[in-house]
């Protein structure tokens, strides 16, 4: 079974030889040695790149142990560049090795060589790229599989797959199982022994309890305003403990350099500024989120948000929440300010789109609830609204489109119809 995943192949494409590192991030069991090792490794055959001029390491290997040592992985690559042609340096889990920073600095020294490194644990997480590497490294994030990758190949129909990713997520390897306790077991096991154990490791978490209980918290509130006082006051409340403001924001800090979660900011959009606080927290995997609230918590209407985020995300935009003035007129007479939501404003270069996330829209106030954000925004930006279902894009009279979440997933080109 070969799962394409056409987006992070043609970024690594399009980057080929442009004097960089390429550093492939993404949490553990997303992809990212398939992609390299087998994708790229194919993509590079085709273009007549000799097998011999492919230099590829896997570093968490038991049997590579020896090339952990930053010496003896330059010499093992010098002495296989026996021309002055093009040779493509692949390391995978590149955390392993010590010193790895000087070695891959080295390597930028030769003139014939591209590198492509990935690092997933607790050693090489999303904030070190910045810092390790000062300009000189050029990320390609992995997400887990989105859904059209995943029902791409999928045994069953598409309505089965649907129903798996919802609660399974995209985390590959769960494709090779049929039993639904596998998955579970599966899916429970990597964010305990490995995501956790690795926060805890590199950041010596000592009371390893209360960022479980963080995490819990965030995923049960998937999609909602959150804010570092809010989350002081719940566990006040229902944890009957005081965290300060500055142990959960330590601890959300982890969760997000380890890519478990990402932060989407409030902007307002006729302010055009940030709004500080609250922001919303997203998982990376539908999965992962369900099997942290050991699936009890599967609901169509709020995973539909995070999907849609997600996939926004996969396709290369930069994504934040909405806010909106509205001023409307009471019933006394008086003019009242009133901020509403826009789901998602995603924006890649000169594109911006408006996206509303509504599971259902049975009747005319609800349809008119979910444009009314929209159609207090004063520019001429596409604006959307996805809901469930396989409905084909329709426009009304405003503008506005309307599109089924199976067709807004399937097609990478959505946005644009």
């Amino acid at each position: 079974m070969e799962i394409k995943r056409d987006v992070y192949l043609k970024k690594l494409i399009r980057k080929k030889k442009n004097g960089l590192i390429k550093v492939v991030t993404g949490v553990r069991r997303c992809g990212k040695s398939y992609l390299l090792f087998h994708l790229f490794h194919n993509h590079l055959l085709e273009e007549g790149v000799p097998e011999d001029h492919m230099i590829e390491v896997a570093l968490d290997d038991r049997r590579n142990k020896a090339l952990r040592d930053p010496d003896a992985i330059l010499r093992y690559i010098e002495e296989r560049m026996q021309d002055k042609g093009d040779y493509y340096i692949i390391l995978d889990e590149v955390q392993y090795m010590d010193e790895f920073e000087d070695v891959l600095n080295s390597l930028l020294h030769i003139p014939n060589v591209d590198v492509y490194v990935t690092g997933s644990n607790s050693k090489f997480l999303s904030s070190d790229v910045i810092t390790e590497f000062r300009g000189r490294g050029d990320e390609i994030h992995v997400y887990p599989l989105c859904f059209r990758e995943y029902a791409s190949v999928y045994p069953g129909t598409l309505d089965e797959a649907w129903d798996d990713y919802v609660v399974y997520g995209g985390m590959p390897l769960t494709l090779s199982m049929d039993a639904p306790e596998d998955k579970a077991e599966y899916l429970t096991t990597l964010f305990q022994k490995v995501y956790f154990s690795d926060i805890v490791e590199r950041h010596k978490v000592r009371n390893k309890e209360e960022l479980e209980e963080l995490v819990d918290v965030l995923a049960s509130s998937t999609g909602s305003y959150t804010s570092l006082n809010k989350l002081m006051k719940t566990f006040q409340s229902i944890k009957n403990k005081r965290l300060s403001d500055k142990t959960i924001k330590n601890y959300i800090d982890y969760l997000i350099d380890s890519f478990l979660i990402s932060k989407a900011m409030r902007f307002d959009i006729k302010g055009k500024k940030y709004i500080g606080s609250p922001a919303k927290y997203y998982f990376e995997d539908v999965g992962l989120r369900n099997a942290r609230l050991g699936f009890r918590q599967v609901e169509e209407n709020h995973l539909m948000e995070n999907i849609i985020y997600n996939e926004l995300r996969i396709r290369g935009y930069h994504v934040d929440v909405g806010v909106v003035e509205h001023y409307s007129t009471n019933r006394a007479g008086e003019r009242e300010k009133k901020q509403l939501e826009v789901d998602f404003v995603a924006t890649m270069g000169s594109e911006k789109y408006y996206i509303q996330s509504a599971f259902a829209m049975p009747a005319s106030d609800k349809i008119a609830q979910e444009q009314r954000s929209l159609l207090c925004i004063p520019d001429s930006f596409r604006k959307i609204i996805v809901v469930g279902g396989n409905q084909k894009v329709r426009r009304d009279e405003n503008g506005i489109a309307t599109i089924g979440l199976r067709n807004f997933l399937l097609d990478e080109d959505s946005l644009r119809l």
